[in-house]
Parts: structure tokens; C-alpha cells; sequence
């Protein structure tokens, strides 16, 4: 399956526990992390859930 990279770019703190959450289901720890995941539609939908947090790397 093919994988996409992701990068944390603004911190969850003062967001809902909803986004708070979706992030750390994402895996990711760090502010500025970048994290490689397989493309299926569930990741696919936690991306679009916090994307004004995150940023796909190519």
C-alpha cells in the first residue's frame, strides 16, 4: 500500500479533546515530527479532522 508523511506543525495545546486526541492516535509526540503512515480512508479521515495542525510531506 502506498504511505504518506506527515509533519506536526502547530501544537494541540488549547483545542478541543477531540483534535487533542486525534493527534496522539496519529502518533505523534513532538512538535515538528514527521511520521510516515499507510494511505487507508480511516487515516485519511483523522488527517482532514486536524488538518490546520498538520502538513503532508511529499
Amino acid at each position: 500500500m502506498a504511505t504518506i508523511k506527515i509533519k506536526q506543525v502547530r501544537s494541540a495545546i488549547k483545542r478541543p479533546a477531540v483534535q487533542k486526541a486525534t493527534i496522539q492516535a496519529l502518533g505523534f509526540r513532538k512538535l515538528n515530527q514527521v511520521i510516515e503512515k499507510e494511505v487507508t480512508p480511516q487515516i485519511m479521515g483523522m488527517i482532514k479532522k486536524v488538518q490546520h495542525l498538520i502538513e503532508v510531506v511529499e
